[in-house]
């Protein structure tokens, strides 16, 4: 066996040892890869004080500390009114189902000779009806669902505990951590390895501090759009269309079909669906010409079917876990096959076959 068969056989091997690994640790891999996440956001956050004269370990304990007062403080302000906005939701939903009976139904049958609605809206409304109680107390029947299960407490707040505890060590040690991983790449590897994983790092980075960060701040747009156009629940449709702003456009589309929507029923007018087509035009102009080029710039580069296929593929394959994955390892993925595609064109296959086409 030559040495390059002898190298392959090896990678092959190393990396079938690792995804059986991760399978089977899989079960407890979940603090840590938060863990993890936490601490390469914090990294360049913790590298920058340091250059102002703090150490490493003052570094990061300052950063947990604004992490800790930054989520007391939203936890404080949100919880409350989301809360609010879930029990007027859960009120609403039985009017909004006749609304939906009364005006909106009729049109559709004089229009298109739909029947079977009308049948299948009364037995959503029963169902609702005979289950709204159980869904106004969401963190009643989960607090209910725990107690039964001392095991199931004990596990959990281990792993709340356990997660800025790993943070922490990762986040003070993250330096050292590469430095090890680098040390032990083949030599004749450690050029392209570092060349493909510092545009990897500028791809994720873009994605999880950039595009986080916008789906955020368009969150926050569109709730205080709404709620200036008077919209009952402003704050859940702005945080609905902010979190599906992880695909492009698609936070545009449901904001405007759930915020219209609620505005029809509302206020009974099809003017009111004007502010609402004023809220989201601001937001994707703002995120067009100011949020997408400054805090993302052209650095991820996947192509918006791309997007909605790695989020589809994300979830079908690893459910809720794999949907959050799915854009940061479809960035990473789209880099190896850049990598993959200029190996290609620079080989004698590819070479050859130019040669081949061009001779005939």
């Amino acid at each position: 066996m030559s040495d390059n068969s002898a190298k392959k056989l090896f990678w092959l091997a190393l990396f079938i040892v690792s995804m059986t690994l991760i399978l089977i640790l899989s079960p407890v891999l979940t603090p840590f890869i938060i863990a993890a996440f936490i601490a390469y956001l914090g990294d360049p956050i913790a590298d920058k004080l340091e250059l102002k004269g703090c150490s490493r370990t003052w570094a990061v304990i300052i950063i947990f500390v604004a992490l800790t007062l930054g989520l007391v403080l939203s936890l404080l302000l949100l919880v409350p009114m989301i809360t609010t906005q879930l029990d007027l939701l859960i009120q609403t939903i039985p009017r909004l189902i006749d609304w939906l009976d009364s005006h909106v139904l009729p049109s559709l049958q004089a229009t298109f000779g739909v029947e079977e609605s009308t049948q299948l809206l009364e037995k959503l409304k029963q169902s609702f009806n005979a289950n709204w109680q159980k869904a106004g107390d969401v963190v009643g029947i989960v607090i209910g669902q725990l107690t039964r299960s001392s095991f199931a407490i004990i596990a959990w707040l281990g792993t709340m505990a356990l997660i800025p505890v790993v943070a922490f060590y990762m986040l003070r040690d993250w330096d050292v951590f590469i430095g090890s991983i680098r040390d032990i790449l083949p030599r004749s590897q450690v050029d392209v390895v570092v060349r493909l994983a510092q545009e990897c790092d500028a791809v994720l980075s873009a994605f999880l501090r950039g595009q986080l960060l916008i789906m955020v701040l368009l969150g926050a747009i569109y709730a205080i759009g709404l709620s200036i156009a008077g919209i009952d629940l402003a704050l859940l449709l702005g945080l609905l269309a902010g979190a599906a702003s992880v695909v492009p456009y698609l936070g545009v589309i449901v904001g405007i079909l759930a915020a219209g929507t609620a505005a029809l029923f509302q206020f009974h007018d099809w003017i009111y669906l004007l502010p609402v087509f004023a809220v989201f035009g601001v937001g994707q102009l703002l995120e067009s010409l100011f949020l997408t080029p400054v805090l993302v710039g052209d650095k991820i580069g996947l192509h918006p079917v791309a997007v909605i296929f790695a989020v589809l593929a994300g979830g079908q394959l690893f459910g809720f876990i794999g949907i959050l994955l799915a854009l940061p390892v479809a960035a990473v993925v789209m880099v190896l096959l850049r990598h993959m595609q200029y190996s290609y064109k620079s080989s004698l296959f590819y070479q050859d076959k130019i040669t081949d086409d061009t001779s005939s």
